[in-house]
């Protein structure tokens, strides 16, 4: 009995002290990265830049950059962040690639998506996209279409779009019977559709929307109902940011939208971006 009651108080001691053990040390996890902190050790802000307008342009000659996105990356990494801000030419297919091996800290305008979410953080939205469609008027193949997709949806109707985006992946889970054509650029898109080796211009609806304007004589927008590929357009970061970090961009973020003040660099960049052309 004794025994008994010695062994059943040694195990106590011991599971007690087991837990007490646990308890100090919890499971480990992996550790969230610093990134601003390590943005201001190196004194430079790196913003990856793939091309699409109004979010980001490039100035052929000087190689400047502009677009509402830029506008924000430069501030935010002058004004909150008090660094210098450099961009980091690349392409669409590259951007996220980018962002995971640490060639840049912030990619610029990505598409909210879940297989996008596993593999990169996002801010916030600083706008929100969808994708439309760009016809000819004129062009009979497409003269019946309204505002579904499956009217244009045809095999002698080709839809030109930039390769590796986020409308190349919306139009290609919704054509069955058309021809896909992909590009490199939005300029090569755009001038396939001019040009008539294409039928369907395919892009996010704010650059259609400039290109029409720019284009009234022969130009017609459609926005898909249903929606296709309505999503927030943010910044993408490392998905081991650490969630004060995270925080501190989707603040700035959420007062600068709320006060209005995205929607003016829009307008700006809508406007810089017709004059280009």
């Amino acid at each position: 009995m004794v025994f008994s009651i010695q062994s059943t108080l040694k195990t106590l001691v011991i599971g007690t002290g087991l837990c007490g053990a646990l308890l100090a040390h919890p499971p480990a996890r992996a550790a969230e990265a610093m990134l601003w902190q390590d943005v201001q050790k190196a004194g430079v802000l790196r913003c990856g830049a793939a091309v699409a307008a109004p979010y980001v342009m490039r100035d052929a000659k000087t190689g400047d950059y502009s677009g509402y996105f830029v506008d924000l990356c430069r501030d935010f990494g002058e004004k909150v962040l008090k660094v210098k801000v450099s961009f980091v030419d690349t392409n669409w297919d590259n951007l996220v690639a980018g962002l995971q091996s640490s060639k840049w800290d912030l990619a610029m305008a990505l598409n909210q998506t879940p297989e996008r979410a596993l593999a990169v953080a996002f801010s916030v939205p600083a706008t929100d996209y969808q994708v439309s469609l760009l016809v000819n008027k004129n062009n009979p193949k497409v003269a019946d279409a309204k505002d579904e997709i499956a009217a244009l949806d045809k095999p002698e109707v080709t839809f030109a779009v930039m390769s590796g985006t986020a409308q190349d992946k919306a139009i290609s889970s919704v054509v069955r019977n058309g021809k896909i054509m992909r590009l490199p650029g939005m300029d090569e898109a755009r001038l396939a559709v001019m040009s008539k080796r294409a039928d369907v211009l395919v892009d996010a609806s704010d650059t259609n929307h400039l290109f029409a304007l720019a284009n009234p004589d022969w130009t017609r927008e459609i926005l898909p109902k249903p929606a296709l590929a309505k999503q927030g357009v943010a910044f993408g970061l490392r998905r081991d940011i650490a969630a004060a970090d995270l925080e501190a961009l989707n603040i700035y973020l959420r007062q600068r939208r709320d006060a209005g003040e995205i929607q003016q660099l829009v307008d700006k960049a809508s406007v810089e971006a017709n004059s280009a052309k």
